[in-house]
């Protein structure tokens, strides 16, 4: 990801560009194992909702199922069908890349970038990560790739998402929401060197393993509960448009990110850190 500027925030060109690059990877017989990395101190900040290349109301080919373009559209039927291909049903197929592949994660991860980060195989850690759903704060339950409860756990699931606090990268590793965690000086080549391990097993047979850890943990319920979590997620928008300003609960990057950091200073103070 390269918009270093925005901390790599995802607008729906960056999307389809990342589209563009795992498809060429996967077709690549020469390639064994994907890196997904951000340009800069910040592997992603999230959706792109407020940089002026924010794209919302740009139409692009659609991908990833056959919901109508959303551009022209209004209300529900709009923000349904434009997070249906571009979070949710993006994000899912690039879970299914039939070749290992690694999120190389420093600064933050937060939101729509933990989701990028989900999608991976393996999530390799600076020790100046941190990680971060507070969507929470606009009335809204989480990201559209509702993995949480399958990625930390119910319960930390459940503290990750009330308080919306940034988790650092040593106590996302003892929660096994990461695989490790190096110095930030050292992640390049620690991400280089499991990727040329890896690249030593039979490619066929890490597709065949990647696909059936990925089968078991859709039998654990992944996939029917983010399609119900998804239908939560847009129940909240539309209460939001409704009831406010508009479906963000009248929030933007700015908003978010400054009501965040008092937040985690009174915790700190409470809890005597």
């Amino acid at each position: 990801m390269n918009r270093p500027k925005y901390r790599n925030a995802q607008n729906s060109a960056m999307t389809y560009a990342l589209d563009d690059a795992f498809y060429r990877a996967a077709a690549d017989p020469e390639i064994k194992v994907v890196v997904l990395a951000g340009a800069g101190d910040h592997f992603s900040a999230g959706h792109d909702i407020g940089t002026p290349e924010r794209d919302i109301d740009r139409s692009f080919d659609r991908r990833s199922g056959l919901w109508w373009d959303h551009v022209g559209r209004s209300g529900g039927e709009s923000r349904f069908a434009r997070e249906q291909e571009v979070y949710l049903g993006m994000c899912r197929r690039w879970r299914e890349l039939p070749k290992p592949v690694i999120a190389q994660v420093q600064g933050a991860c937060v939101a729509g970038g933990l989701m990028l980060a989900w999608i991976c195989d393996l999530i390799v850690a600076a020790d100046d990560a941190f990680f971060a759903d507070p969507v929470v704060r606009m009335g809204i339950p989480g990201v559209e790739y509702f993995a949480h409860p399958w990625v930390m756990g119910p319960r930390f699931a459940k503290e990750f998402l009330f308080l919306g606090e940034r988790v650092p990268a040593e106590r996302a590793l003892a929660l096994g929401m990461v695989n490790r965690v190096v110095p930030r000086d050292r992640l390049e080549a620690e991400v280089s060197d499991i990727a040329e391990r890896i690249a030593a097993m039979p490619g066929f047979g890490l597709a065949l393993t990647k696909k059936a850890v990925n089968q078991a943990e859709d039998q654990m319920g992944m996939q029917t509960g983010m399609d119900s979590v998804f239908g939560l997620h847009h129940l909240a928008h539309a209460h939001n448009a409704e009831t406010g300003s508009d479906s963000l609960a009248g929030h933007n990057a700015r908003s978010m990110r400054d009501a965040q950091r008092p937040a985690e200073s009174d915790g700190q103070q409470g809890s005597g850190r």
